[in-house]
């Protein structure tokens, strides 16, 4: 089904997306010249197309639950980005996730709630879809569109989920000096990953957000950034979501050693019904020794008095706080996350480890433990297999759960 979608041209390509540019570009009459249209059609002559096949298999044993997850899936994706024309390009990007063999699994759409949860819901979704236009020192991108700011801590794409997360609206950054970037968003839908069709979930959030983030590097290995989050969204769970974050970040390189750290306070915004302040930091340090590479962390999501505590609804959360993806949603009592790493490589396969100690920011009350393998080998330069485990051992929050993936990507 997927590959139908695919045009046996660029021609055929090039009619598909001249049509989408102009719904999109509602500011640019679609009457153009006929010089014009030779420019666009041009540009999308030179476009480049790519497939990229991920399958996976995600297998979940967690307490509570008769019956164990086994989610095989299958995500076709298609890209297709024009060549330049005046400094405009477009670009389009489809995803198809089929389920192979029987959906032993809760997608949070299917029903099928006696498994456990992986949010891999099948169907077609329209990925991405914008314009970009680029001038001097601003680019600027309109439609839906990737939006992935620092370490996703905050605003990522959750890619790890095979329909990701994508943003519908605006986005200008603007070179302000060989050190300062300057990078502003307004989003007016959030395209989730539990799409495209809702279910237990929205599969998506309307939204009157804003994100401002400001970047200098300096002496070449030191990046400073400042950013204020407003998030406002309109529909289902989002409204407890609403938060105005304000912050700053650091990565850097001191003597060898790479550190992290982040500070940030927030606050409800617009239309969420509970009102609370919280306040997050985090530091990080990782030094190399020959071809080991060791790790360590300490993050704290803090509480408003068990009120409410700290949020990040747009983060890549399976980045953080253990890989059994237990804290997708911070515990009202905050979470501090104690964290220790190590990786390497044998040959061309890598290898990683992180142990989590997790525990209550309000309390200090114990949370549990986990502990993450990670194992990547390239097979070519086009193909390549992972597996990855994830162990969770509560000690009185959510119950205990063993989650493990093998996963297989090519990319043409």
């Amino acid at each position: 089904m997927f590959l139908h979608l695919r045009p046996q041209s660029a021609q055929q390509f090039g009619a598909i997306t001249l049509f989408t540019a102009c719904v999109l570009a509602t500011s640019v009459p679609c009457a153009a010249s006929a010089d014009a249209i030779d420019e666009i059609s041009a540009a999308i002559a030179d476009g480049k197309s790519s497939m990229n096949f991920r399958y996976r298999f995600e297998g979940v044993d967690q307490d509570g639950k008769n019956e164990d997850a086994g989610a095989s899936t299958l995500r076709s994706r298609y890209t297709f980005v024009s060549g330049v024309t005046s400094g405009f390009s477009v670009g389009l990007e489809t995803d198809y996730v089929s389920v192979i063999g029987s959906e032993k699994y809760n997608s949070t759409v299917n029903g099928k709630t006696q498994y456990p949860v992986v949010a891999d819901p099948d169907g077609l979704d329209l990925n991405q879809v914008y314009i970009k236009y680029q001038s001097g020192k601003l680019t600027s991108t309109f439609g839906r569109q990737r939006i992935v700011l620092g370490d996703q801590r905050f605003v990522g794409g959750v890619a790890w989920r095979q329909n990701e997360q994508t943003y519908d609206g605006i986005r200008l950054a603007y070179k302000a000096s060989d050190s300062l970037t300057l990078d502003y968003a307004a989003i007016t839908k959030v395209r989730r990953i539990f799409g495209p069709d809702d279910g237990v979930q929205p599969s998506k959030w309307d939204s009157n957000s804003h994100l401002f983030t400001a970047t200098n590097t300096f002496a070449a290995e030191h990046k400073l950034s400042a950013f204020a989050y407003l998030l406002d969204f309109e529909n289902g769970n989002g409204l407890p979501n609403s938060n105005a974050t304000y912050g700053v970040s650091y990565d850097g390189t001191v003597s060898g050693f790479k550190i992290g750290a982040k500070l940030a306070t927030q606050s409800d915004y617009a239309d969420n019904p509970i009102s609370y302040d919280a306040s997050m930091y985090s530091v990080s340090v990782a030094r190399a020794f020959g071809k080991i590479t060791a790790s360590a962390g300490y993050e704290s999501l803090g509480s408003d008095d068990g009120n409410m505590a700290f949020r990040t609804p747009l983060a890549t959360l399976h980045k953080f706080q253990g890989n059994a993806d237990k804290f997708l949603v911070t515990p009202a009592g905050g979470v501090e996350d104690l964290y220790f790493g190590i990786a390497g490589s044998v040959g061309k396969l890598k290898l990683a480890a992180t142990w989590h100690d997790l525990s209550a920011a309000e309390t200090s009350a114990d949370y549990g433990s986990e502990l993450d393998l990670v194992a990547t080998l390239p097979l070519t330069q086009r193909t390549s297999v992972q597996f990855k485990y994830a162990d969770y051992q509560s000690d009185g929050f959510a119950t205990d759960t063993t989650k493990f993936w093998l996963t297989f990507n090519a990319k043409f």
